[in-house]
């Protein structure tokens, strides 16, 4: 599919009613308001195709680039197109999508490394978004750096940007629940951060309390096992 069509399956896809269920969670115009269940079709038929994932990112349409998160090849792109891709981020709803997207490509450790440190809310959102699913998924990540990134959220995470510090609620979860050792760490950080506060706007969303979610992911876990 090229680019005109894409958009024009995008556009032709979009409801009113999408439009402002997107809105109320902070996106703004240029959007369609496609559903994710369209999307995920539009997706199946083009998936790899990176050349058209940057066209789509290129419009500046959300739902478009939300269409690029979802087909761009991990393996083919590359890393200064997530550099200026994470620069245009302004809504967590595309924040989590092209988190999904970098955490599948060669870059996504050194990415976490750098944009956890942003004080740019959605940069840092990503960031943090990335060593989440890291978290859950990389064996190769270490103890000793995941102990690091939770001291980074203990201390720092009542003082950044909303976002972020939502993000960083979920990294926090994700390394707790990684295995027995983290989990003691990261209730006790979850103890001495106590609550954390996010504006979720005119949603109904919430930020999972991290020693319930913790607590209740592993006994889910152990429960599966036996």
């Amino acid at each position: 599919m090229d680019l005109k069509r894409a958009l024009a399956a995008l556009e032709a896809a979009g409801t009113g009613q999408n439009r402002k269920v997107y809105r109320r969670h902070g996106v703004g115009d240029p959007l369609y308001g496609v559903s994710y269940a369209n999307q995920g079709k539009l997706a199946k038929k083009n998936r790899g195709d990176t050349e058209l994932a940057i066209g789509l990112w290129e419009s500046g349409n959300h739902d478009a680039r939300i269409l690029a998160a979802m087909i761009a090849d991990p393996e083919e792109i590359r890393s200064s197109l997530l550099d200026a891709w994470v620069r245009d981020l302004d809504n967590y709803v595309l924040t989590d999508a092209f988190s999904d997207l970098v955490s599948q490509t060669p870059f996504a450790k050194t990415k976490v490394g750098r944009w956890t440190r942003s004080a740019q809310e959605f940069v840092g959102a990503a960031g943090w978004n990335v060593l989440a699913r890291l978290a859950r998924q990389d064996p190769e990540l270490t103890d000793k750096e995941l102990e690091e990134y939770l001291a980074t959220i203990e201390t720092e995470i009542h003082g950044r940007k909303n976002r972020s510090r939502h993000s960083m609620n979920s990294a926090l979860i994700a390394i707790g629940i990684r295995n027995p050792k983290l989990e003691r760490k990261a209730l006790a950080a979850a103890k001495r951060i106590g609550k954390v506060e996010v504006d979720h706007g005119e949603t109904s969303c919430k930020t999972p309390d991290a020693p319930t979610y913790i607590r209740k992911a592993v006994a889910r876990r152990s429960k599966a096992t036996r």
